[in-house]
């Protein structure tokens, strides 16, 4: 099997037509059917049925088609990879984001770079921690952005910032009449947490302060993101502790209150993580500007 052949596949794959797929690669139709049935006979399975309104793909074509197109993906990057190598600063660079911080810190970070950047094109993929890890050992993305990270022999961190938590609350909640609420406070109160999924997360940091300040919260819900979280803070399902970026959230009937007799270690780091053994000069051009960003950006917030 050959690029060529893969090329091939794709676009009669996406396109369900053979007419349809060979004008756009610029060929006549019998040497793409060739070339398909070539593939098919390679492989030992069936690709595609044959119907009176074109090609619909098999089990075993959805699976190739899958496989290929990150076979393409890897292709591409490898070949922008290359020509940056050659050229300095021009290329691709993939970065995986999740969580709250996009409502906020990561944009300034991404503009400040792009700023001192503008040849380099960014390509931003929602993927969890897991999927960021995953994804970095495979060369699929470059830097991933998250928050409660486990150390891993073969991924490196740099701090991005250290944020305070808040409260979010229904404008009539009990709690929200007070312009800073005690932490334990909550133990009386049901709280939404977030996010669900890779672990450990925000919901560990949450309940472990909990605990630590010694009551066990009143779990109402557990969300997938902040904002899915505060918007039940909006219809009166809990209370939500975020992090200062979800603040920017202007949701209807919520407000933000900061809080009192927090542990110290209540604050909460976003890092940028990579590869330990990726030398790019793209990399160490973004962790500068990271580093700038974390040295000089620091402004009180508030009020909430």
């Amino acid at each position: 099997m050959d690029l060529r052949h893969l090329r091939y596949f794709i676009a009669v794959a996406e396109e369900q037509h053979i007419g349809r797929a060979a004008a756009r690669l610029h060929i006549s139709q019998p040497p793409l059917t060739r070339q398909i049935q070539q593939l098919e006979e390679e492989l030992g399975v069936q690709l595609f049925n044959r119907t009176p309104r074109g090609m619909e793909l098999t089990g075993a074509g959805e699976q190739l088609l899958e496989e290929a197109r990150n076979i393409r993906l890897l292709v591409e990057q490898a070949t922008e990879r290359t020509q940056r190598a050659g050229q300095g600063r021009l290329g691709r660079m993939d970065i995986g984001i999740f969580g709250s911080a996009i409502l906020d810190i990561v944009p300034k970070v991404l503009a400040a770079f792009r700023a001192a950047y503008p040849q380099v094109r960014l390509v931003l993929h929602s993927m969890d921690k897991n999927e960021q890890i995953e994804a970095l050992r495979q060369r699929r993305i470059s830097l991933g952005f998250n928050r409660i990270l486990t150390p891993l022999p073969d991924i490196a961190s740099e701090l991005v910032t250290t944020e305070s938590l808040l409260l979010a609350l229904h404008v009539e909640h009990p709690l929200a009449a007070l312009p800073v609420v005690p932490f334990t406070a909550l133990a009386e109160h049901p709280l939404v947490l977030f996010p669900t999924g890779s672990r450990p997360s925000f919901i560990d940091r949450v309940i472990g302060l909990c605990q630590q300040e010694g009551f066990v919260p009143q779990v109402a819900q557990e969300v997938g993101d902040a904002v899915s979280a505060i918007a039940l803070v909006a219809h009166r399902f809990g209370a939500c502790l975020v992090s200062e970026s979800s603040a920017v959230l202007h949701m209807q009937n919520v407000v933000y209150r900061p809080l009192s007799g927090l542990p110290d270690n209540a604050r909460i780091d976003l890092s940028c993580i990579f590869r330990h053994d990726d030398r790019s000069p793209m990399l160490a051009a973004f962790l500068e500007v990271v580093r700038h960003y974390r040295d000089t950006s620091r402004e009180p917030r508030g009020p909430y």
